[in-house]
């Protein structure tokens, strides 16, 4: 069967200062992991770098290394370091973006609505945008901007849980899944002819619901909600060969 969808070529641009400003993160606790297995989950991550001056945020340019980050460091001027480091990326993003066509996926991580601008001209040059940020620090102009946003979680911030044991160690099979994620897939699945990237589903599920995060859910990523819900018999998931995962209307019953 010919497959629609592919993984996405991922272009990666964080605007770190943006993301440990008012957001609860700091350069001693910032951790990319969550958000690259996020990312993972649409296609390759081919292109990562951040902006700051990283003399202010020493403590965590080990830990963006050991993740493969370019650290582009762009000291303070005489008016406005933040400025400069803004203009940089939105450079470097456009021109990525003229020299690279195998790269189709541009991530924004700020939640500026400076960079509304640079969406919008990415859209333009048929790219698709994610932006990805804090939600309290975000702008929702810049949100609006984006095909697609990724909220990240700020440290110290607990999930309600009614249960003693956490949700997470719960098997799959005993999790509850939630109904938006079950409509949302079901009416995507209907129209299928192909089989669908596990992007495509959560970007239905977020279209009916801005808010939703799996990890409310009980789910420590999208992957193992959408494993609860193949063992539930709602979808089935094949694997191509290049050990990408693709989604199917599950299988109809003799």
């Amino acid at each position: 069967m010919k497959r629609e969808s592919h993984d996405q070529r991922i272009a990666l641009f964080i605007d770190f200062e943006n993301l440990v400003t008012r957001t609860g993160h700091s350069a001693d606790n910032f951790d990319l992991q969550p958000a690259l297995d996020t990312l993972l989950e649409k296609g390759k991550v081919v292109f990562r770098r951040a902006y700051a001056d990283w003399t202010r945020f020493a403590a965590a340019t080990q830990r963006l290394h050991d993740k493969g980050v370019e650290l582009i460091d762009v000291p303070p001027s005489t008016r406005a370091g933040k400025n400069g480091a803004d203009v940089r990326l939105v450079i470097d993003a456009l021109e990525l973006c003229y020299l690279r066509e195998h790269i189709d996926t541009f991530v924004l991580a700020s939640g500026d609505s400076d960079f509304c601008p640079l969406a919008y001209k990415l859209r333009e040059n048929d790219r698709t945008v994610i932006g990805m940020a804090v939600k309290e620090a975000t702008s929702p102009l810049f949100v609006k901007a984006c095909d697609e946003f990724i909220y990240l979680r700020a440290p110290g911030k607990r999930r309600e849980a009614s249960d003693p044991v956490p949700r997470e160690k719960a098997p799959v099979k005993e999790k509850v899944i939630p109904e938006i994620a079950k409509e949302a897939t079901a009416a995507l699945l209907s129209k299928a002819t192909a089989p669908i990237n596990p992007s495509a589903i959560k970007a239905a599920i977020v279209r009916r619901e801005p808010d939703f995060d799996e990890h409310d859910h009980g789910f420590s990523s999208f992957s193992r909600l959408l494993e609860a819900m193949e063992v539930a018999g709602l979808l089935r998931r094949e694997q191509g060969a290049k050990g990408q995962w693709y989604v199917l209307p599950p299988a109809e019953t003799p």
